[in-house]
């Protein structure tokens, strides 16, 4: 159960923060804009938190193997598509914490400041921004490849998988 609320919240999450970011770039400049940049930081710490609490979950808790009759190519898929995301949900807040502290606003959690270990260079900030940006685009890729692998296992294959990660 602890893996079906991880996935469920963080997929929530993901898509809140995906639109969140692309609405922040849009008002980034406008009067108030920097409240919605601190709301998706603070969020972006949490994703962080329960992505590394779910990584810790997966070590120890394998998932179920595919069915028998799963053609090798589609596990492939799974595999990679399933190490990517795991990939790209580690990358995303980690590229933007450190942006965001070596940026001049700094990183905080709620408007509460956290510690600076780093003095803020604009060029180094901007360069774990642009790899936050681009990797989204590769994360918003795979969350759509790993929707539609799972819709395809739940009304076209009928074989359960989709269940796994369900609510019971």
């Amino acid at each position: 159960m602890p893996a079906i609320v991880l996935h469920w919240a963080l997929a929530l999450l993901i898509v809140f923060m995906l639109c969140l970011g692309w609405y922040m770039m849009t008002v980034e400049h406008e009067p108030g804009g920097e409240w919605y940049i601190d709301l998706h930081k603070s969020f972006g710490l949490i994703v962080f938190a329960l992505v590394l609490l779910r990584v810790l979950w997966r070590l120890g808790h394998r998932p179920e193997p595919l069915p028998a009759g799963t053609p090798r190519w589609q596990v492939a898929a799974s595999r990679w598509t399933e190490g990517l995301l795991y990939v790209c949900m580690l990358v995303m807040p980690i590229t933007g914490i450190l942006g965001s502290m070596y940026s001049r606003a700094g990183l905080a959690f709620f408007g509460v400041a956290l510690p600076a270990w780093v003095t803020p260079t604009r060029a180094t900030a901007k360069l774990f921004f642009n790899i936050h940006s681009f990797t989204v685009w590769i994360l918003v890729g795979l969350v759509v490849l790993h929707a539609l692998g799972g819709l395809k296992h739940l009304l076209v294959d009928k074989d359960r998988v989709f269940h796994r990660m369900w609510f019971r």
